[in-house]
């Protein structure tokens, strides 16, 4: 087994048994220490992805071919997208380890309830529960629908 197996193979076995911890220890230090770890290695994976990205975009040169040229341009476009997205998930981890710190993580923002550590598991940057997420999916929907008509 590689390294690399024996990693990934440890860390499905902690998420098991932080998934298996029963409702009353919710948020202990435990499964602190796990969101926390799995949202720094998140931030390190992205933080690596956008310097390479950074490097390509400025060791490309000008192609005197123009369908070159419009080919990159393309890519650049949605490269920047990416970076974007991926600078907006990195603003989110930030705020996820600070509310760790404060011990307000795992808690719903609206109404206070846990978020559920399922849930965390799937979005570890999460602030709302699944109902306030629905509310707020909702209201958007709706304000949008309203913006059209």
């Amino acid at each position: 087994m590689s390294m690399q197996e024996q990693s990934e193979s440890a860390e499905k076995a902690w998420e098991a048994k932080i998934l298996a911890m029963p409702a009353s220890d919710y948020m202990n230090a435990e499964q602190l220490r796990f969101f926390r770890q799995r949202l720094l290695a998140e931030r390190a994976e992205i933080e690596t992805h956008l310097k390479e990205m950074k490097e390509v975009i400025a060791s490309h040169e000008r192609d005197s071919d123009e369908s070159d040229q419009a080919s990159f341009e393309e890519e650049l476009r949605l490269a920047l997208r990416q970076a974007d997205r991926e600078s907006r998930l990195l603003n989110n981890i930030e705020a996820a380890l600070k509310r760790i710190d404060s011990g307000e993580y795992g808690y719903c923002e609206e109404t206070g309830e846990p978020i559920g550590i399922p849930r965390l598991m799937f979005r570890p940057t999460a602030k709302l529960c699944i109902e306030a997420k629905e509310r707020q999916e909702q209201q958007e929907h709706h304000y949008r629908k309203a913006r059209w008509e």
